[in-house]
């Protein structure tokens, strides 16, 4: 199991697009967690229990489907090779249907 990090990159587009949610009222907060092969960021917004979406970053090569997911309430909105890939799902506006 190895370490798994965001790069500089990738926290500046995940900060980038937290930074422009927060700025229309959606999102209130974030986290970065790590676990074995694994890093996530996830988004909170106003009942901080759960987190609204959550981007995960796997170990390379562990995921047939790709090494980024984009996750929301256990279910999966999108998985890709690449960070940029998975942060489509968010061009598009998003609606939280239960908590």
């Amino acid at each position: 199991s190895r370490q798994v990090y965001f790069t500089r990159q990738e926290l500046n587009l995940l900060l980038s697009l937290y930074s422009h949610r927060v700025i229309g009222g959606e999102w209130k907060d974030y986290a970065i967690d790590q676990g074995k092969g694994l890093s996530a960021f996830s988004v909170f917004g106003d009942r901080g229990d759960r987190p609204i979406f959550t981007i995960f970053k796997f170990a390379g090569g562990t995921h047939r489907n790709g090494d980024f997911v984009v996750g929301s309430g256990g279910n999966t909105l999108k998985r890709g090779r690449a960070l940029t890939e998975v942060m489509s799902v968010f061009d598009q506006p998003l609606k939280l249907v239960s908590n």
